[in-house]
């Protein structure tokens, strides 16, 4: 008996011990293999491969699937329950608070970091850095006609099929290799990437197109409550009209009245008197106040209602922007206050006389790229325009000037049409125009009148390139000073050219057909306000003569220049400073000691490059005023110091008084860029003293360099 009480005794206290430590795990056995097996799989994820295959309960059949992997508890566990909250995985419903150092509390109980407990069957949660994050496990459907759910379990089990038989679909099922569900979750995180990138797509079109309607509403409620205070001040200017001819009229009245009045016997005077104050005390109570229009004027009838601008259109200010709008006519515009209007790019092909009618204000017009024609343009469709100051028809289909153009025009922008022709009344009207473009048309001397451009007694800039000229046009306005011929195919400069054109500061005669010898030597030598001559891409053999006296920047690039003469630029006065002669076919027989006589001291900018110069010219020392000399991509082979900066000699061979005299030279250079790239120069046996005179070794630019 006793026997029997101590064994009893000893049951009781083995059953306790496996009750208290089923409390403290939380988590059921079978329910921890689960999680072991998951963890296996997640952990296969994060290329960590666990020391033994998951084990598989036989005993009796569970078909349980969790909705996200689940891992085991490790160094990665935080990362991966942080990918469960974008996914199937939520935030816990119980009470939860963060703790210290990213403790959880949970039913009143601490959890530390990265500890797992399941609150509820089938609920795993997990600590993860004071947030708790549960995670839900789904159970499979089963194929078995009788199931059970065991006691501490969360999913149905079929109870019906033996242990270990052979139709146990856990055990028909194959288990899965490492590659095969590290394949698996790949597969799910593409799809849900696909899914993610799929709602922004979406979520920004919706947002663009709300963002579009958004500015059209804008812009058109902008309109309308500017349409609406303009017809607000013009119904209280005429109201305030209509107050004062009521007041006029009440006095008129009054002195009227009281000049009969006088007539009268005192007592009728005062009987209509009282009349007459009860009759303005009646009709101040009807009126309210002295603008409300009594009943014997007419109501004003509003206005009409202006039509909306058309689709494409924008309104700012004063300025309507009908840019790319696809508009095949000029829109229907009434706004006495409109100064600007923009019409560029669209497939306009006509002006009618009435098509500027409701804006006769605008003082900009751009009706760039359309499909404008000299025929659709209507003889008073610009006359309206009194205020026109710029107007511009670039890339149209015109073949004359408009007529009838406003007086008041400055600038005139005609480029890239098929003008072929124009009269001496084109451009009748127009003497207070500044600047005219011409450029990319069919124009030349021959359809061209000498007398076309004698009224622009104002023109300062003209731009006749890209045409079809073989001469400098005549005829040219007192006034000019800028004048751009180039593309075309000019091949001579007379005498008479230039001889009215005193202020005339910029010539541009580049992509000619223009020799040296067809200047001729009075053409321009006597102006005294040329600064700038670009003769580039024409077909000169010499740098020419008789260049202005006034000139400062001389551009003769990609000619085929093979000398420059001597005292060439000797007569300039204050003297030349910049010259550009690269990729020109100058060899070092071309240029002589004087060669560049009369622009040693002015001379800022010297470009020799792209040239067949085997050393470096003389007379770059005298330069006083260089800053930036271009010798590249020539056959230079050696530079001897004296050539860039004055020769130095050894400390040894010299005295002090010398060394003085040279540090003062050396002081007096501004050379600051000099390019020497693309040469044969062997930069090991440059003299150290070759660039002394150069404030910054960096501004010298020796690489790369030619093979021999």
């Amino acid at each position: 008996m006793q026997t029997a009480s101590l064994l009893y005794y000893f049951l009781l206290v083995c059953w306790c011990i496996d009750f208290v430590e089923n409390q403290t795990n939380g988590i059921p056995r079978r329910q921890r293999r689960r999680m072991r097996y998951r963890g296996s799989r997640k952990g296969s994820s994060a290329n960590h491969r666990p020391n033994r295959q998951p084990q598989i309960k036989t005993s009796t059949t569970v078909a349980v699937v969790p909705s996200v992997p689940l891992i085991n508890i490790d160094d990665g566990i935080t990362e991966v329950f942080d990918s469960l909250i974008g996914l199937s995985g939520h935030e816990s419903s119980y009470s939860v608070l963060p703790g210290k150092k990213g403790h959880c509390t949970a039913n009143g109980m601490i959890m530390y970091d990265k500890a797992v407990w399941s609150p509820k069957p089938c609920i795993t949660c997990l600590c993860s850095k004071g947030k708790v994050i549960c995670d839900e496990t789904t159970c499979l459907s089963l194929t078995c006609h009788k199931t059970e759910i065991p006691e501490g379990e969360c999913c149905p089990v079929c109870s019906d099929i033996e242990p270990n038989d052979p139709s146990d679909p856990m055990l028909l099922q194959p288990l899965r290799t490492q590659a095969e569900m590290d394949e698996l979750l790949r597969r799910e995180k593409e799809e849900l990437e696909g899914r993610e990138k799929e709602i922004h797509k979406k979520d920004d079109e919706k947002r663009k197109r709300k963002e579009k309607k958004s500015q059209e509403e804008k812009k058109k409620h902008d309109y309308e409550a500017h349409q609406k205070e303009e017809e607000e001040i013009s119904r209280r200017e005429e109201e305030k009209r209509r107050a004062y001819e009521e007041e006029e009229l009440q006095i008129e009245k009054e002195e009227e009245e009281k000049r009969k009045g006088n007539e009268l016997p005192e007592q009728e005077r005062k009987q209509q008197k009282s009349e007459e104050e009860e009759e303005e005390e009646d009709e101040h109570i009807l009126r309210g106040d002295v603008f409300r229009m009594p009943p014997r004027f007419p109501i004003p009838v509003p206005p009409a209602e202006i039509p909306p601008l058309p689709t494409g259109c924008s309104i700012s200010d004063t300025t309507v922007s009908c840019i790319n709008a696809r508009l095949t006519q000029i829109p229907p515009i009434t706004d006495p206050e409109l100064t600007s209007l923009e019409l560029e790019g669209n497939t306009i092909t006509s002006i009618p006389d009435e098509a500027f009618n409701g804006i006769p204000n605008l003082e900009r017009l751009d009706l760039s790229k359309n499909n404008i024609t000299s025929p659709g343009i209507g003889p008073q469709a610009f006359k309206i325009l009194k205020k026109l100051k710029r107007l511009y028809m670039d890339g149209n289909a015109l073949v004359h000037i408009p007529p009838e153009l406003p007086s008041a025009l400055e600038e005139l922008k005609i480029n890239e049409n098929h003008l072929h022709a124009i009269d001496e009344d084109s451009l009748q009207e127009l003497k207070n125009l500044v600047t005219l473009e011409l450029e990319g048309n069919k124009l030349s001397e021959a359809n061209v009148s000498p007398l076309a451009l004698r009224p622009l007694k104002s023109l300062s800039y003209l731009r006749l390139g890209r045409n079809k000229f073989r001469t400098v046009p005549q005829g040219l306005p007192t006034s000019i000073e800028e004048l751009y011929l180039e593309n075309n195919q000019i091949e001579e400069i007379s005498e008479i050219c230039f001889n009215h054109t005193s202020n005339i500061n910029i010539i541009v005669l580049k992509h000619n057909k223009l020799e040296e010898n067809r200047i001729a030597p009075l053409a321009w030598i006597n102006q005294e306000n040329l600064e700038s001559i670009d003769l580039s891409y024409n077909k000169l053999y010499h740098v020419p003569s008789y260049l202005p006296k006034s000139l400062l920047h001389l551009v003769l690039i990609g000619n085929q220049i093979e000398r420059i003469p001597g005292y060439v630029f000797g007569h300039m006065k204050p003297g030349l400073e910049y010259l550009y002669l690269s990729f020109n076919k100058l060899n070092n027989d071309g240029i002589d000691p004087v060669s560049f006589y009369g622009a040693y001291l002015s001379l800022r900018e010297l470009f020799l490059d792209h040239n067949e110069l085997k050393f470096v010219p003389f007379g770059i020392t005298e330069m006083k005023a260089l800053s930036f000399l271009r010798l590249n991509n020539n056959k230079i082979r050696t530079v001897p110091p004296e050539r860039i900066c004055r020769s130095v000699v050894d400390d040894d061979n010299v005295d002090a008084d010398s060394n003085d005299d040279e540090e003062e030279e050396v002081e007096d250079s501004h050379l600051e860029h000099l390019h020497l790239e693309n040469n044969f120069i062997n930069t090991r046996e440059l003299s150290p003293y070759a660039f002394s005179c150069i404030r910054s070794y960096s501004s010298v630019v020796l690489k790369p360099q030619k093979i021999k």
